[in-house]
């Protein structure tokens, strides 16, 4: 059984026009994503998905693997489902594909071992995404956090960007809310048939793709990953809170 990564980056993001080579502590943002997801050991292969030549060029620079796709997709679940189907190597419906996002650049390897352990132990499993346990009330509160309610199997049920579940006090860790990481992981079977439906409702008033494997009735598990500092970069604020974060966080050191 093959696992796969892919890296989906832009440079066209709405909230940060030109985020993947923006720098962080002198790398760029896809720098630190794509050198600490290498550190994952069982990867058949790990790629960069784009749709810009200056990301390309960047990438090949680098001697990333790159794989140029359609500039159309909104969502990086449909961008990365185009470059699993446009690699050179074949891919079996039983691999696993794990999108690791372009904007996470304090991910660690054992968070990817979270989401693919579960698909390697079932192969009944259709997908999962990392999900942590939010203990400070401004990640519950900010809209570009995507929160998660799952079922006592760990089956997801919803993802929003509100401030979920409803809190009738004050908000305090013991509300056990959760967020998404943005480390995914699906069986290609799956994340195949994903791509060839069309976006849903509640995925585009959400702004959630997740929300589209739901009205699919296909069954996501959250991978849950214990609650440390680890932030995305969503808006050109977030760099200042990662540089805090990333120089004391154990691995910076190996790469930098």
């Amino acid at each position: 059984m093959k696992i796969i990564g892919v890296v989906p980056v832009r440079m066209a993001a709405s909230r940060f026009p030109g985020k993947p080579l923006h720098p962080i502590l002198g790398k760029t943002l896809l720098e630190h994503v794509f050198l600490r997801a290498k550190m994952y050991k069982n990867w058949s292969s790990l790629v960069v998905a784009t749709c810009d030549t200056d990301i390309q060029m960047f990438a090949e620079a680098k001697d990333y693997p790159v794989i140029m796709t359609g500039d159309h997709h909104t969502r990086a679940l449909d961008r990365v489902a185009e470059a699993v189907a446009l690699m050179e190597e074949d891919v079996d419906d039983c691999d696993i594909v794990v999108c690791v996002q372009g904007d996470e650049p304090m991910i660690r390897p054992d968070m990817i071992d979270a989401v693919v352990d579960p698909l390697v132990q079932d192969s009944k499993k259709a997908g999962t995404m990392l999900s942590m346990h939010i203990v400070d009330e401004a990640i519950w509160r900010n809209p570009d956090t995507v929160k998660v309610i799952h079922n006592v199997a760990g089956e997801v049920l919803y993802t929003s960007r509100e401030t979920i579940p409803y809190c009738k006090g004050e908000f305090s860790a013991a509300l056990m809310a959760r967020r998404v990481h943005g480390i995914f992981a699906f069986r290609w079977k799956y994340l195949k048939e994903f791509t060839q439906h069309p976006e849903t409702y509640l995925e585009q008033v959400e702004a959630c793709d997740s929300n589209r494997i739901l009205d699919m009735s296909f069954r996501q598990y959250i991978a849950p990953y214990e609650a440390i500092p680890s932030f995305s970069v969503d808006s050109p604020s977030d760099i200042d809170l990662v540089e805090k974060h990333i120089a004391d966080d154990g691995l910076w050191e190996l790469y930098q």
